[in-house]
Order: structure tokens, then sequence, then C-alpha cells
């Protein structure tokens, strides 16, 4: 089966070696997503909601090089540094997904790479053709 590679844009992506994306088959996964901007700089300091919407940008685009769609997403796993955001996060998350309906986990972890994060997103698809 033939393995794509989506590169990631992370500053941390080649010292740790990972794609954004990888797709094998009909299957994608997208990796931990943290809200970085295009210069590497941490987007929305202190907002859930503005790295969420950041973090599901990056997403939905990793999705479009590895020939899938917000539609194709089946799971996605949030986490956050503070649980207490959860409701800000998934007011932004059912503007991508309130329709697709993917399964969730909400997760708090204890803190990211960077401290300017307060939360990853990261999802896996199935394409199914539609």
């Amino acid at each position: 089966m033939v393995r794509t590679l989506v590169p990631s844009t992370s500053p941390y992506a080649s010292v740790i070696g990972f794609s954004r994306a990888v797709r094998v088959g009909n299957h994608v996964s997208v990796a931990g997503t943290a809200p970085i901007g295009d210069h590497g700089e941490t987007i929305g300091i202190d907002d859930p909601e503005a790295q969420t919407r950041q973090c599901l940008e990056i997403i939905k685009a990793a999705l479009t090089q590895a020939g899938a769609s917000l539609q194709d997403v089946v799971r996605t796993r949030t986490l956050l540094t503070r649980i207490e955001d959860w409701e800000q996060v998934a007011k932004v998350r059912g503007e991508y997904f309130k329709d697709i309906r993917p399964v969730d986990t909400v997760m708090e972890v204890s803190r990211f790479i960077n401290p300017e994060w307060v939360v990853e997103i990261e999802v896996d698809a199935i394409v199914s053709g539609h």
C-alpha cells in the first residue's frame, strides 16, 4: 500500500521527525496539531477559541493535501492544558464538525512543548470517496 506523507511546517517536525499527516490507503492520521502560524509563532496566545480555530485550519489543509476533507473525519482528540477551556474549544469544534459528528475525546494534559499553547488537536479520517 502507498504511504503518503504530508509535511509539517512546525519548527519541531524535523527535530522530532514527524509528518503533519500520513495517508495509507483510505486512512489518514493527522498529528497533534498546535496553534502555530506561518512563521512559527503561536496564534491566539491565551485564547482557546483562536487557538482551536488555528489548529482546525491547519488540520483542514493537511487533510486536503492528503486527498481527504473534514467530511472524512471519524475521530478527533482534543488535548487541553486547562480543562475549564473545554466549552470554548467545543464551541469552535462544533463550527467545523456539527454536521459531520465524528467521535471525540477531550482530555487535560499538564503542558505542551510550547507553554503558550493551551490546545492541540489530532484527527483520524477515512476517505470515503464522497
